[in-house]
């Protein structure tokens, strides 16, 4: 009688990862983690906590897209920052209305001196400017080329065939006399 049991949970299906921390303390750092996201657009953060944010943030970055009262009250009752959503429905829902999903980044820093833990950089992908300069440039220089390209051969169908009416006129012109 005297025997306690020993019961093994096994964790099948069970694939949060619960940060060493209870839920209300997880949910109360996975809020504030993505306020600062929203409002510096790039954290340095724990692999961990990177990967974790990601799966709580994106939703709620794909909510914003729909500017509705109620879509602004369904984001404030996760992140309970009024200048975070106020940022996140006018701000960043502008830059990532064409994106189907993927609004972040994360980029492996390598590991902090005092603990040795793998840090990590998880950054909005529209907000960042070395990447964004270089594919807008290249986006902006090939619709120039075409522009610029269709206008010269236009300008050129034009010359040429005003070359041939002018020509065409003088030799007209010279032949009409003689």
């Amino acid at each position: 009688m005297g025997e306690s049991l020993n019961l093994k949970v096994m964790r099948h299906g069970d694939k949060i990862n619960n940060l060493g921390r209870k839920k209300a303390h997880r949910e109360a750092l996975l809020s504030n983690l993505t306020c600062q996201l929203i409002q510096h657009k790039r954290i340095m953060t724990t692999v961990a906590k990177a990967k974790a944010l990601r799966v709580y943030a994106e939703p709620l970055i794909t909510k914003s897209k729909e500017n509705t009262t109620h879509q602004r009250r369904v984001v404030f009752s996760y992140l309970q920052d009024k200048e975070a959503v106020n940022e996140l429905f006018s701000t960043i829902s502008e830059k990532i209305a064409g994106r189907p999903g993927g609004y972040t980044r994360i980029i492996k820093l390598g590991a902090r001196t005092g603990d040795n833990a793998e840090m990590a950089m998880i950054e909005l992908v529209d907000f960042n400017e070395i990447y964004g300069k270089g594919k807008t440039e290249k986006k902006e220089g090939a619709k120039r080329t075409r522009r610029a390209g269709g206008a010269k051969k236009k300008a050129g169908e034009t010359e040429t065939t005003a070359g041939t009416e002018q020509s065409a006129q003088p030799e007209a012109t010279e032949q009409q006399p003689s």
